[in-house]
């Protein structure tokens, strides 16, 4: 078994999703409200500020009824209750009802609230009156992008910028686009041509800096994101962008200050938990870690990545059984995530679980049968779950992988023949690579345990413990047996 990867925190999809353009119409409906109390009429664009969004004014006589089912409705969208939102459509009425900008906002609302159907709908019904309206294709490009109709969303964008070649949030997308493509630098030609468009852009800004960290010009990055801050003291996202360049340098402590004043400003964000607890970790504060992973699950219980971490530093504090939840938990939301499975069956033997221990090795075994330990585990719980000869079939079946001559075939081969332990440990003790002897040596001790030979078994776990190679999966399993038996050096 090869040590567990730890995503990257903070896999960041780096596309413009459609409530950027949702807020943004959110601001057209802001916008036709005066100021409260001022008496000038003038529309008032800071209720509903967003980074990098300019105002669309919408010309429109408004009755104070009207004014007031759109102050509903953007109090609704705040607070994420769309259903509450589209309700409200229903009392607007005479021509703004009608108005291109209200119902490309009904549009994006259903959108947000995952009613797609009723989403193209609306804008079909949009580009038969406008087909050249760049605003309404890119409403339908965010949600080909959300159905995951990549082609179709690029052509769309591409078509925008036809129509309309200084269309913001479409630069921005595309630029987008090609980060997630690894395009770096087609990607940076975008941005600079959004950023030609308005300057000030905030998500200009970040996706350009993104650009420059993955060109390895970490010194532009940070004057963009430094730029950012200063354009939007109360934007969570460029501190926490800009923390990932502090925690690249090394510098955690910086990363952290941008991190704790990210948390400040956006406490529901998932992934700000997420890289303040990995920067914790870098400083060597495990239980503030293990206190921001666990804010994150909370924050979002379906999301693996801050499980992986809480399975990691819970083992690592001696909160087996919290461990051996988490991993449950990983390997259910995640289950091409092996190393869970891993984790799932080595807490199983540690608390003698063996056939849901067997299942969660064969799992794994199924997602990386270059594993040979995954399989010989398997195959000694399947033995103290039911029977010797149990996992017969299973161990013919992972033979085939390895060659004949090799020391992992020839370990599956006395599982499986349950004869041959004298010329094993012969050739174990000729093995010069000490981690795979290390290895060998476990797996030849728990062929003995399992076969009920407990003295020879206990003197090679304690030979694998004098061989001190705590980088071994195995270690760990090790460990527990010689502590449960009292075994010491």
């Amino acid at each position: 078994m090869s040590a567990m990867i730890f995503p990257e925190t903070s896999p960041k999809t780096w596309v413009l999703p459609l409530f950027r353009r949702f807020w943004a119409l959110v601001f057209i409906v802001v916008c036709l409200f005066p100021v409260p109390g001022d008496g000038t009429g003038e529309r008032n664009a800071a209720l509903f500020s967003f980074p990098g969004r300019g105002v669309v004014p919408v010309q429109a006589a408004l009755s104070s009824g009207t004014e007031r089912v759109l102050s509903e409705i953007a109090d609704l969208l705040a607070g994420g209750d769309y259903t509450g939102a589209i309700a409200k459509f229903d009392e607007i009425h005479g021509p703004l009802a009608a108005s291109v900008e209200i119902r490309l906002l009904k549009a994006s609302v259903y959108f947000s609230a995952g009613m797609m159907r009723e989403a193209r709908a609306l804008v079909r019904e949009l580009l038969a009156a406008e087909p050249n309206n760049p605003d309404i294709l890119y409403v339908l490009a965010s949600i080909e992008d959300a159905e995951g109709k990549t082609r179709e969303y690029r052509s769309t964008l591409e078509r925008i910028i036809n129509i309309a070649p200084a269309h913001l949030d479409t630069l921005i997308s595309l630029g987008n686009l090609q980060l997630n493509n690894n395009s770096w630098r087609v990607a940076a030609t975008w941005f600079d041509r959004a950023l030609a468009v308005d300057a000030g852009n905030g998500d200009a800004l970040i996706g350009r800096a993104e650009a420059y960290r993955r060109t390895n010009a970490p010194e532009r990055a940070m004057e963009l994101l430094d730029r950012a801050i200063q354009l939007y003291p109360q934007w969570a996202l460029p501190r926490s962008e800009r923390a990932r360049l502090h925690r690249t340098a090394g510098d955690y402590e910086a990363a952290l200050a941008d991190l704790v004043r990210a948390r400040e400003l956006s406490p529901m964000d998932y992934w700000v938990a997420c890289d303040m607890g990995n920067v914790l970790l870098s400083l060597e504060r495990k239980r503030e870690a293990l206190a921001e992973f666990s804010r994150a699950a909370r924050l979002d219980p379906n999301n693996f990545l801050a499980y992986v971490y809480l399975a990691g530093l819970k083992d690592d504090l001696g909160d087996l059984d919290g461990a051996a939840e988490a991993y449950q938990t990983l390997a259910r939301l995640n289950p091409g995530y092996f190393y869970a499975f891993e984790g799932v069956g080595i807490h199983r033997m540690r608390t003698k679980q063996w056939a849901e221990a067997r299942d969660a090795f064969r799992e794994a075994w199924n997602h990386n049968q270059d594993e040979w330990g995954y399989a010989l585990l398997a195959a000694a719980c399947w033995m103290r779950a039911e029977r010797l000869q149990a996992p017969k079939q299973f161990l013919e079946t992972a033979l085939r992988r390895f060659s004949r001559d090799s020391i992992e075939w020839n370990m599956l081969r006395l599982y499986s023949d349950l004869s041959g332990d004298t010329g094993m440990a012969v050739r174990i003790e000729q093995e010069r690579n000490t981690v795979t002897k290390a290895r060998m040596i476990f797996y030849l001790a728990l062929y003995h345990d399992v076969r009920g030979n407990s003295n020879l078994a206990n003197q090679y776990f304690l030979h694998v413990k004098q061989l001190d190679q705590k980088a071994i999966p195995e270690w760990r399993l090790n460990e527990w047996i010689c502590g449960e038996r009292n075994l010491t050096l």
